[in-house]
């Protein structure tokens, strides 16, 4: 009987909210509850409908633009983590929408499968994911001018908390220093050249580099922050590298995300940058206390992934992909673009609102929308 009536919205009510309507149902709903829930249903999909005609690019501008005015501009720090900030406010609704490509605060929620989940082993977790440099195991480095020579001595302690011995470091500075030798000498590294024309500059340079040289980890990842949200833990990040994140093996790859669009556009596809747009812009706009329909800001989402390849709101991104002629010259540097039109031979067929609005025309949308014709005598 329910599967019955179900099927009279056929047609009325797209097939996925039916779907959604069926998996939300009570397990024993009666028959008139059901018609009753449709019928309220329908008449609230057709009052969010959009009226033939009308001018959603300029609703949606305006719904963004003007809660926009209001927004703060300040950057949000984590307490109790150094260097761990995050871009919040107009800063950041500026730099998604622009889609640029170095964001000022690229960051990660990744999520754990059971039982880290759970809270198991979660600061050595967290350990794991964060990039180790040599500077973070350095007791002591230092120059020894006369030998031409640099000692270090390595943090015990901390080599201990992150699975890390002697040999490794030493192997890994071979690697990375070409024309040197480590040596151990009674528990400190020594590190001399091969060659003996290296100056003293080229010695403290060769100092600064020893302190950068890789580790363990994953780069990229500067800070990690192990918080536990809704009942389960998750590590937040700052510095974001989503394609060896999600080969870890204690990881929950179908929650872990990054807030970094093209960095998920080159990991998941258009579709899942699509979405971060929209959950990147609406988590702003929550965060701040102000009210925006979704569907404001779907609509921007599609716009800049509709070419498959994401592209911002600029004259180099959406703007430029405009058939239109006038259209591109209203937005920035309109010499330049009649210029080239006009060099190329370009056509404006004035079919939106903006070149229409130039020429002092009807515009295509609302009642300017259908033409009247008239058969006369």
């Amino acid at each position: 009987m329910i599967d019955k009536i179900i099927k009279e919205y056929t047609g009325l009510l797209p097939p996925r909210l039916l779907q959604r309507i069926v998996q939300e149902l009570p397990d024993k709903v009666t028959t008139a509850k059901l018609k009753k829930i449709l019928e309220l249903i329908y008449e609230e999909y057709m009052n969010s409908r959009v009226e033939p005609g009308e001018s959603i690019g300029i609703i949606s501008a305006e719904s963004i633009g003007e809660p926009g005015t209001q927004m703060t501009l300040n950057t949000f720090h984590f307490a109790g983590v150094a260097e761990m900030n995050v871009t919040v406010g107009l800063p950041r609704i500026i730099e998604i929408l622009d889609g640029r490509k170095k964001i000022t605060t690229p960051m990660m929620e990744i999520y754990l499968k059971k039982p880290y989940s759970e809270g198991k082993d979660i600061k050595k977790i967290a350990t794991l994911v964060k990039e180790t440099k040599v500077k973070d195991f350095l007791k002591q480095i230092s120059v020894e001018i006369t030998e031409g020579n640099i000692k270090i001595e390595l943090d015990q302690d901390k080599l201990k908390e992150s699975d890390v011995d002697d040999k490794r470091i030493i192997t890994l500075l071979e690697k990375a220093l070409k024309g040197f030798t480590v040596k151990k000498q009674e528990g400190i590294l020594l590190i001399k050249s091969k060659s003996k024309t290296d100056n003293l500059g080229e010695i403290y340079r060769l100092k600064e580099k020893i302190k950068e040289v890789y580790v363990s980890g994953v780069k990229k990842v500067t800070q990690v922050l192990p918080v536990k949200r809704q009942g389960e833990f998750i590590i937040v990040t700052a510095g974001s590298n989503l394609k060896d994140v999600l080969q870890l093996d204690f990881v929950d790859i179908s929650k872990t995300f990054s807030n970094d669009i093209f960095e998920v556009f080159e990991v998941f596809g258009i579709e899942a940058a699509r979405q971060a747009v929209i959950n990147e812009v609406y988590k702003v706009i929550e965060n701040q206390g102000l009210n925006v329909d979704i569907r404001h800001i779907m609509l921007v989402a599609d716009t800049m992934t509709v070419n498959s390849k994401g592209a911002g709101i600029t004259r180099y991104g959406v703007i430029s992909e405009k058939s239109s002629v006038l259209a591109r010259a209203s937005f920035e540097t309109p010499i330049r673009h009649l210029i080239n039109a006009s060099l190329g031979g370009e056509v404006d067929k004035l079919n939106s609102v903006i070149e229409n609005v130039m020429l002092n025309q009807p515009v295509p949308v609302g009642t300017g929308l259908p033409d009247l014709i008239v058969k006369s005598d």
